[in-house]
Formats: structure tokens, sequence, C-alpha cells
């Protein structure tokens, strides 16, 4: 029998996305999955474009929240409704390939019960490929806190061995703080270099102030992962290190969109 597959998706004014996103769950070549799609308070069409999918197709469970609380609680929400033998996460503006269930649950085994993929960069129309972000081959707890190579778009976990795990309720860098609570039970997480999955550069980002996120990155070393100050100095440092390479890689990606 075929493995369930959990995944989870927080949903915020996303009706000129969630579709493409949507059709390319649908269309995953594995289709053993259920689906828990959070709208966080959205004052648009996202909640009538889902319901609408929803009536269609019932491995997709539409939860509207009653107030805007944040992609961690809405993702924590699905964590715990999470029943699949494997959970992963897909933000409501990104796309899978149609292989990416399957190509996950074949490698899963061969690793410790955790992986990420790498995955293409495309302008708001999915139209034009600005770029494409290659996964190291395998990254510990050290090296998440150097730079954070894991993402939301192609994270995938064996909960039926490594447990489930919630995200820390912060603004900020709450999927890294769930990656690093995995990272502390097992030795590294392992990254297919096969592209799944297309993440969408869009103009306006939660990272827009720079300032505001350098504070948030020292709060988290010092008080979700209770680092000591010189070891918070060095991890920081070498995250800006990486993040501005990272930042100016997606600004030219930006322009070029």
């Amino acid at each position: 029998m075929n493995p369930l597959v959990s995944i989870i998706t927080p949903c915020y004014n996303a009706a000129d996305f969630i579709e493409e996103t949507i059709r390319s769950v649908q269309n995953q070549s594995f289709e053993n999955w259920e689906w828990f799609i959070i709208d966080d308070f959205s004052d648009d069409s996202s909640v009538s474009i889902i319901a609408e999918y929803a009536l269609k197709d019932a491995r997709i469970k539409l939860l509207p929240r009653k107030n805007n609380a944040g992609a961690a609680i809405a993702r924590n929400m699905g964590i715990a409704l999470a029943k699949g033998k494997y959970m992963t996460f897909i933000d409501a503006d990104d796309v899978w390939s149609h292989l990416f269930l399957a190509e996950n649950i074949a490698r899963i085994a061969q690793s410790e019960g955790f992986l990420c993929a790498s995955y293409e960069m495309y302008d708001v129309s999915l139209k034009l490929k600005l770029g494409e972000l290659i996964v190291p081959q395998h990254a510990t707890y050290a090296a998440i806190l150097k730079t954070n190579t894991i993402s939301c778009l192609t994270a995938f976990i064996d909960i039926s061995r490594l447990g489930k795990e919630f995200m820390p309720e912060i603004k900020y860098r709450q999927d890294m703080g769930l990656w690093l609570k995995y990272l502390k039970k097992i030795d590294r997480v392992e990254g297919i270099q096969q592209s799944l999955a297309i993440y969408r550069i869009r103009k306006q980002s939660l990272s827009s102030n720079k300032v505001n996120l350098l504070k948030h990155q020292w709060t988290f070393y010092r008080e979700v992962e209770n680092l000591s100050v010189l070891k918070s100095s060095y991890y920081f440092t070498l995250w800006m290190y990486y993040g501005s390479k990272k930042y100016w890689m997606i600004k030219r990606l930006k322009a070029k969109g």
C-alpha cells in the first residue's frame, strides 16, 4: 500500500497564484496525499477558489481561520492534523514538479528521514526562468545555522520515524526553527540536486526591512536556539556573509524579472 503524505500550506491573499499551486499538487504522479490549506483570514477570493477545488477533491482540506495569526501558527495547525507517514510543505504561490512526491518517496528510505530538493526560480508570471538554486548534497545542524539551504518549498520529512515537531511561533525563521529541531535528532538532511519545484520571485517580500531582519536573526540564535553570545556572534557573522550573497542574487533576479 502506498504511504500517505501530508501536505501543509498557509495561505494569505494568494488568489492570483493559488490555482497554479493546487494544479501542481493535483498533477503529482504519486496520488496518495492529504492536503491541509490553512487560510490565514484572507480578504481576497482565496477561500472561494480553494473551496471550489476542495468540493471536487476530498484530499484537499480547507481550514479558514477567523483571524490573521501568521504562517507559523497556520502551518502548526496543519502539522497537528497530519496523519501521513511523510510531511511536506508548499506555500500558496509556489509550484511542484509532477515528480516531487514520487522522487522524495523513492529516496527517503536511504536517508535519515529528512530530505530537501533543489528548485528553479521564475518571475511572477512563471514565464521567465530567472535562475536555479542547487542545494548541498547534505547539511548538518551547524551548516543550517550558518545559512538555511532548506526551503519550505521542498522539505520532506518522515514523521513516522522522526515524530512531529512544531514551528516556533515567531514571525521570521519559523521554518528554520523546525528544520533545526529535526537536525538535533539526526546527523544531516540529504539534498536532492535535481530541481523538483518552482519558487516564484515576487517584488515584495516579508524580509524587505533588512535592519529588522538582522534583529530577528540575532534574537533567533539567542532566544530560540539558546546559543551563547560567542556562538551567536559566530553564526550571525556567517549568516550575514551568506545572506548578503543571497540578497544580491535575489535582487538581480528581481531586476531581471
